[in-house]
């Protein structure tokens, strides 16, 4: 006969303690004594007890509401991060577009917490989350390496809306940034553009495990013709334009629309002929062709990772952390062409259809 999971109530019975004490103890709440707490997690452990964070969320509320709705609440975490170009700016914004949306139609809701901003310290964050029991977590995508693990993640579980996260590891969901780009270099080859360049940040190129950079050599396979990438920490007009004029790519790929501004100054006409496509449509400034990175998706899918690890009792740092990729989709802008000639089609490089 199968041996009943343990339970508040039977580690009560058990150790001849009230219900509420036992429960108060587990959850690090109340004033139970430090000897009493000690005895109920030793003999939690010696039981295999497990608390359900999701479960007791929910009978809280509906303890609260006298059986309403219930809506648990997530957490968005991100960091102040004032030396960024964009610091919680527009992909951040539609990160929790979507994902509040998706935790609301799921019966959540999703609260933002900024760790750097009005005092809100690493230490204060996970006071603040321990005391309210919110257990999933969300955290935003940081310009640099971030460290998170300060929260005690015993308690937590989490996504990270980006490539990697080491401190700790997590699960990630993010853009495909290479599938995006040789599916971006197939259309243009389509469209008849035979000199693609590639000009990014450093910073941007490296954040991503250089997956912009790599998918754009090895598309290009290794061919003589390969326009050579612009590749800075920061890309100027002055560099540009010489880069420019040196290697005479046909179309350009990059991140800010200020881009055409500086080939328009060295005598291109977009579409006529010269292209420029934008790697990020939410940055924008100017009607362009694009990749949205549907950040939307990326914060809905996010929410609905850390549900399904409520759901399963999955708390802390994961054994096997898991990458969840979503390729970003094209948008038609005026600063390509239409269609490629028929001639263009028929003088492509196997390579480049």
């Amino acid at each position: 006969m199968k041996t009943p999971a343990p339970t508040v109530r039977s580690l009560a019975r058990d150790l001849g303690l009230s219900h509420t004490t036992v429960s108060d103890a587990l959850r690090g709440k109340g004033r139970v004594d430090p000897a009493t707490v000690k005895r109920v997690e030793e003999a939690a452990r010696a039981a295999g007890y497990k608390r359900n964070p999701l479960a007791a969320a929910v009978m809280s509320e509906l303890r609260r509401s006298r059986g309403g709705t219930f809506r648990g609440v997530l957490a968005a975490l991100d960091l102040l991060e004032p030396e960024r170009r964009d610091p919680r700016g527009a992909f951040h914004a539609e990160l929790m577009r979507g994902g509040r949306a998706r935790a609301l139609e799921l019966g959540f809701k999703l609260e933002e917490f900024v760790v750097g901003a009005a005092g809100l310290t690493m230490s204060r964050l996970d006071t603040i989350l321990q005391s309210r029991g919110i257990n999933g977590v969300v955290i935003l995508p940081a310009w640099t390496p971030p460290d998170w693990s300060a929260l005690d993640w015993t308690r937590y579980a989490a996504v990270y809306c980006d490539y990697v996260i080491a401190r700790p590891a997590l699960h990630c969901v993010c853009c495909n940034h290479y599938r995006s780009v040789t599916a971006l270099l197939a259309r243009l080859a389509e469209r008849g553009y035979r000199r693609p360049g590639l000009a990014v940040e450093r910073g941007r190129d490296e954040r991503m495990q250089r997956r912009f950079s790599a998918a754009f050599r090895a598309w290009h396979d290794g061919a003589a013709t390969m326009v050579p990438p612009l590749i800075a920490g920061t890309v100027n007009a002055t560099d540009f334009q010489a880069w420019f004029r040196r290697h005479k790519p046909d179309v350009v790929i990059g991140h800010h629309t200020e881009v055409i501004t500086w080939m328009e100054a060295c005598g291109a006409r977009l579409p006529a002929t010269h292209g420029f496509v934008s790697l990020n449509a939410v940055y924008n400034t100017r009607p362009c062709a694009g990749l949205d990175q549907q950040p939307r998706e990326l914060g809905a899918r996010a929410v609905e990772h850390v549900i399904a690890q409520l759901q399963r009792n999955e708390l802390g740092v994961p054994a096997w952390p898991t990458t969840t990729t979503i390729p970003a989709r094209w948008v038609d802008g005026p600063t390509v062409r239409a269609e490629a000639p028929a001639e263009h089609l028929k003088a492509a490089p196997a390579a480049a259809r």
